[in-house]
């Protein structure tokens, strides 16, 4: 028997499926986590390591929408949710199923345990819409990348949200000029990073450096 509460959520997704947005007007990108214990891998932590909400907002000028009919003015948005492939099957069905619909473009899906079938999953019923897997742990990765052929996943290193929200805009940017340079500009980012700290190891010697 499905829940109040994740029953609403199926109707609301079947809903937000037949009002035929423009594309504009709609997540570019859906991010879907097994618990909301994911959500320090998915998110990123202040603690740990960052995740695809950080590359998203911070380096790539997304923003998060958290209202199907009253899109933010960006261009280019994501949404969340948590979905349990074990503990909400219906709900993760019907997450995948209605994506395409309602304009998602790729999907990024993690989840942890031994067990971590919602990126797989989702990936079978949201198909031929792209799927990239994060196993929020090293023991989640076979689990995540075991498809069989003619099932395609791309997936992740355990953890590496960053770099799947990095691959979702890649994908979306063979449509998008503007994402290209966006991606373009945290590259040359990166290699200036590397330049200027390359410059000080050498000019002021190792020990001078670590200090």
């Amino acid at each position: 028997m499905t829940s109040e509460s994740v029953q609403s959520l199926i109707d609301q997704l079947e809903a937000e499926a037949e009002m035929d947005r423009p594309a504009e007007e709609t997540p570019d990108i859906g991010i879907i986590m097994g618990s909301d214990s994911d959500l320090d891998v998915m998110a990123g932590s202040e603690s740990g390591r960052p995740g695809a909400y950080d590359v998203l907002t911070e380096e790539l000028d997304f923003v998060e929408q958290t209202d199907y009919e009253t899109a933010p003015e960006a261009r280019f948005t994501f949404e969340t949710f948590v979905v349990s492939a074990h503990r909400t099957p219906e709900l993760m069905y019907a997450y995948a199923e209605t994506a395409e619909d309602r304009g998602i473009d790729v999907i990024i899906a993690g989840a942890g345990g031994k067990s971590a079938d919602l990126p797989n999953m989702t990936a079978s019923i949201a198909y031929p819409l792209p799927v990239i897997g994060v196993p929020v742990q090293e023991k989640s990765l076979p689990s995540v990348i075991g498809m069989p052929q003619g099932a395609p996943i791309v997936a992740v290193d355990a953890g590496k949200s960053f770099n799947a929200a990095l691959s979702a805009v890649q994908i979306l940017a063979r449509q998008h000029s503007d994402l290209r340079e966006r991606l373009l500009q945290y590259h040359d980012g990166l290699q200036q990073d590397v330049g200027e700290v390359s410059r000080a190891l050498h000019e002021r010697g190792t020990p001078r450096f670590r200090e």
